[in-house]
């Protein structure tokens, strides 16, 4: 069996309040969310779309009585064409954006932002 292309196959970020981050993420990315079948009575799922054999990895938003938001977690990058655009949104939709666009030379650029939750992601983009 071959490793998959990418190392990452799905992610996670943990939220408090699933309806005010489902409503940051679908705002800032532009995408619609997609609500999972519960996995157990202390655990609510709620994925970004994906398309199946894609490229990159799928993910979603798990408010979960086990694990909590907050800073020093995992950071998502997530693809953009232009971070300067989802960056902008960051603001306008009540996160904080803690990096402006910036270029970490041959591999494009990045910004990082706090969402709704605390949660520290980061957007990155070829130009």
């Amino acid at each position: 069996m071959s490793p998959p292309a990418n190392v990452v196959g799905w992610f996670e970020i943990y939220v408090a309040d699933m309806g005010r981050a489902k409503n940051f993420y679908k705002a800032v990315f532009q995408r619609e969310m997609v609500d999972l079948p519960a996995m157990g009575s202390d655990m609510q799922m709620c994925a970004f779309t994906w398309v199946d054999n894609g490229a990159g990895a799928a993910g979603a938003l798990v408010k979960s009585a086990n694990m909590g938001p907050g800073i020093g977690g995992t950071m998502v990058y997530f693809s953009c064409e232009d971070c300067a655009v989802e960056a902008a949104r960051v603001v306008t939709h009540g996160g904080t954006l803690c990096q402006e666009k910036m270029s970490i030379g041959d591999y494009g650029f990045i910004a990082i932002a706090q969402d709704t939750e605390g949660n520290t992601i980061g957007l990155h983009s070829p130009a």
